[in-house]
């Protein structure tokens, strides 16, 4: 199975459709509901939500999912009958499968209830597909329209002195400009207060997104959040309260980040990370949806930078 673990929930549907053909005196048993089963469309709507609720043990690949809604309707034309399901759900994949499979299941029971009255032939499932779908990458878009100058600023003496790579920047970095951010600066800091004020106030002038990565824990040289906090006139909270909501459905430890989020005076937008690769990964997976919808909505925040 694909690993989703690092993917946000986000309200998701998918619509999907599947038609039977059948004759005309078959069609106008839809209509009344006569048959020795009984009612065939109020079957296979039962079938088609049953089904939508056990789509991942009938196809090996796809991902149990809490099903919010689910509901199958039928339109019966001159020659066919359509069932139309919507699934809905808030999780980390979609419900296209889901759809599809209730849309199937519909039509397949519909055809059960259908074939002592006419001939094989006279039946035929002509197609399923998928109508529409929304939520996931294809709503919550992650690519900026536009280049942004950004800079990421790495706190650590450790890395500094060479002691141990920078997974969690890198990994940032490339997220960043796989995003959009560019001229993206990369540069790393020691543990020092007064030098991480220096040079976030000298790169505002050209980046309209600064991040950091460390420093936003409890230990005694974890800086950041206490030099940087100053600097924010117009917080964003629901940035961090993301970030560590989403951490801590993965680690309680998150829940110990004090990064904080918001506009300086000239509109510059400041962010703290943890410098952890899972605490920097997991936030960026949180909150980079919202990072490029500032960017895409504001565009004078990239003005005069």
């Amino acid at each position: 199975m694909k690993d989703v673990s690092l993917k946000p929930d986000s309200q998701r549907r998918a619509t999907a459709s599947a038609e039977l053909l059948a004759p005309p005196h078959c069609l106008e048993m839809l209509r009344t509901g006569q048959t020795e089963k009984g009612d065939p469309l109020k079957t296979a709507r039962v079938a088609g939500i049953l089904a939508a609720k056990r789509t991942d043990e009938l196809i090996p690949l796809c991902h149990p999912l809490p099903i919010y809604r689910a509901d199958v309707e039928f339109e019966i034309e001159a020659d066919c009958v359509r069932a139309i399901a919507t699934v809905e759900t808030i999780a980390a994949t979609g419900v296209e499968m889901e759809a599809l499979t209730a849309a199937s299941i519909a039509v397949l029971t519909i055809y059960d209830m259908l074939k002592p009255y006419c001939e094989p032939a006279e039946l035929c499932i002509r197609s399923c597909k998928l109508d529409e779908k929304l939520g996931g990458k294809s709503h919550f878009v992650r690519q900026l329209p536009r280049a942004v100058p950004a800079a990421l600023l790495v706190i650590s003496d450790a890395i500094l002195a060479g002691r141990k790579p920078d997974e969690a920047g890198r990994g940032v970095e490339q997220e960043l400009r796989q995003a959009g951010f560019a001229p993206l600066h990369y540069e790393l800091l020691p543990d020092d207060g007064e030098q991480l004020r220096a040079r976030v106030e000298a790169l505002r002038a050209g980046n309209a997104l600064i991040i950091t990565l460390g420093g936003t824990g409890l230990g005694k040289r974890d800086l950041t959040v206490d030099v940087l906090r100053p600097l924010i006139q117009r917080e964003l909270p629901g940035l961090m309260e993301a970030a560590r909501s989403f951490g801590q459905r993965r680690t309680p430890y998150a829940a110990l980040s004090r990064g904080v989020a918001g506009f300086c005076a000239d509109n510059t937008l400041l962010v703290t990370l943890p410098g952890s690769r899972g605490g920097a990964r997991e936030s960026m997976a949180a909150i980079l949806p919202a990072l490029v919808h500032v960017f895409a909505v504001r565009r004078d925040l990239t003005l005069g930078k």
